[in-house]
């Protein structure tokens, strides 16, 4: 069996980091998912993750398979919910999952869980008990990763990408007890 785990991201991981997420915006786009289309997250974003050491990869069989950034703190675009509210109220301190997305190469093989699953214990270690996560109402697949690993959807935040149109998400929350 192939061993998995998350790691922080480095920067030689950087240029794989840019496959992956080029990958997904790809993907979404060809499902006709209005999500990451704006130049969001651009390989900026992914860079300025390592470099804050928020970015982790999950390493499946020895390669780096998939990618997400960690915000730890107040995430301004969560501050205004609607249709619902955040457990911990609206400046709780909390973690929220970002920029998540496995690799084309290791679809299909619930990862994403794993990841998921990974950044819930960091949250806990890194001392966070409130951990967040959005992601577009037309992401059904995300969706389902995000609810069957114990998110409950919490209300509606809006974000802009690039000075476009703020667009609807879904946001969900998942409290370690």
């Amino acid at each position: 069996m192939a061993a998995s785990y998350l790691r922080q991201a480095r920067n030689e991981d950087i240029p794989e980091i840019k496959n992956i997420i080029h990958g997904a915006i790809e993907f979404l786009h060809e499902q006709g998912i209005d999500q990451w289309q704006k130049g969001y997250p651009s390989d900026g974003d992914l860079e300025t993750d390592v470099k804050n050491g928020i970015g982790y990869v999950l390493i499946f069989d020895d390669q780096i398979a998939g990618f997400a950034a960690l915000h730890q703190g107040l995430d301004i675009n969560y501050l205004n919910i609607h249709d619902g509210e955040w457990i911990n109220g609206v400046e709780g301190r909390y973690t929220a999952i970002h920029r998540i997305a496995v690799s084309p190469n290791f679809r299909g093989q619930r990862l994403s869980q794993k990841m998921m699953s990974g950044l819930i214990t960091i949250s806990g270690i890194l001392g966070y008990r409130d951990v967040r996560i959005d992601t577009h109402p037309e992401n059904m697949a995300m969706q389902h990763v995000i609810t069957s690993n114990g998110f409950e959807k919490r209300g509606v935040i809006y974000m802009q990408e690039n000075g476009h149109e703020e667009t609807p998400r879904y946001a969900y929350q998942f409290i370690i007890d």
